[in-house]
């Protein structure tokens, strides 16, 4: 579990929005090397790492790109509008430390996610407005008060803008931070491959991992799954709200998500193997959720498929999980793989 939190801790140091992410894929390609393992990185900047087995493949998916937001705009007045990138909740980015990334220099500029007019003092009417993309503004940390002193900065229309994570963990056990869907997983499949080398278990299939990109934006596992695998189990975050039974202590498994049933067997067969090993889990319905599984079938593949992860609080906003749910999506993805 400390190697998984310390590869959580350093995937989240490194910004990744979707379009973004050579930094991120690089790094965990690097690590899989480190553990004896030949990752292939495909053109996307996807990574697949055959872990062993033989016979029926299976892919364990997980992505390693994140929400965040592009510099859509600079204002006359030296502040930047942005455009999201994925799912990101306006409301949950206000008053959010993050940095700018321009294209063409290697300085990095800091700066905030404000609502327009932001003072507290000057105007009144503050709580009424409405948080969207377009009432939110970035604040730059530089003596800027024009459009022309951002852009000698460098900075312009198609930056990437990159929200602080916030990552911590607290002693009774909770996960905090922004990103833990999906990169909690990543480092959950980078603990998955390091134990699996390190106790000389035997896999009772041939079994991939693949690392996406642009997930969250709807084609992360659309290309780049060996053409032979037979089933696909996208490794994300269990889904916790209303009419929901997940926590975030257990592993989720969904029965479906908003395209439709996960596998029959390959559910029941989850099912069955987190009753038969005593793993703490739930079966949920997620009512707004889209995974590589579902990217995978949309392209084509034949495969077999469902979704499991931890439970995660706060969904694209500053979301909490705990590492008993991170252990029992581990021990689930091990008793589903092992050989008896």
């Amino acid at each position: 579990m400390q190697y998984i939190i310390d590869q959580f801790k350093a995937l989240t140091a490194i910004p990744s929005p979707s379009g973004f992410t050579r930094a991120a894929t690089e790094y965990t390609a690097s690590e899989f090397r480190k553990l004896g393992f030949n990752p292939e990185v495909t053109n996307k900047g996807c990574i697949l790492v055959d872990l062993g087995g033989d016979g029926d493949p299976l892919v364990l998916s997980a992505h390693i790109d994140t929400l965040g937001a592009m510099v859509a705009e600079v204002k006359a007045n030296g502040r930047l509008r942005v455009a999201r990138i994925g799912g990101l909740i306006a409301g949950s980015v206000e008053a959010e430390n993050c940095i700018v990334i321009p294209r063409f220099s290697e300085k990095r500029f800091v700066g905030t996610c404000q609502v327009v007019n932001a003072s507290g003092h000057v105007n009144t009417k503050l709580a009424d407005v409405k948080r969207d993309f377009d009432t939110l503004e970035i604040v730059l940390d530089e003596a800027v008060r024009s459009r022309e002193d951002v852009l000698a900065l460098g900075i312009g229309v198609g930056d990437y803008v990159c929200f602080d994570p916030r990552t911590t963990v607290t002693e009774s056990g909770y996960i905090k931070s922004r990103f833990i869907d999906d990169k909690l997983s990543v480092a959950l499949l980078l603990g998955f491959a390091k134990r699996l080398r390190e106790s000389g278990a035997a896999l009772a299939r041939k079994v991939f991992a693949f690392i996406t990109t642009n997930e969250e934006i709807g084609h992360g596992a659309s290309a780049g799954i060996p053409r032979e695998a037979q089933e696909i189990i996208a490794v994300d975050m269990g889904c916790i709200g209303e009419g929901l039974s997940c926590s975030e202590t257990q592993v989720s498994i969904c029965a479906k998500d908003s395209s439709g049933p996960s596998d029959y067997a390959v559910t029941s067969a989850l099912i069955r193997c987190a009753r038969e090993n005593g793993i703490d889990y739930a079966v949920d319905v997620y009512p707004s959720y889209g995974s590589d599984a579902d990217a995978a079938l949309r392209a084509g593949y034949d495969v077999r498929h469902c979704v499991v992860g931890q439970g995660v609080y706060a969904s694209h906003g500053y979301e909490r999980t705990h590492v008993e749910g991170v252990k029992n999506t581990l021990a689930l993805l091990e008793a589903y793989t092992y050989k008896k």
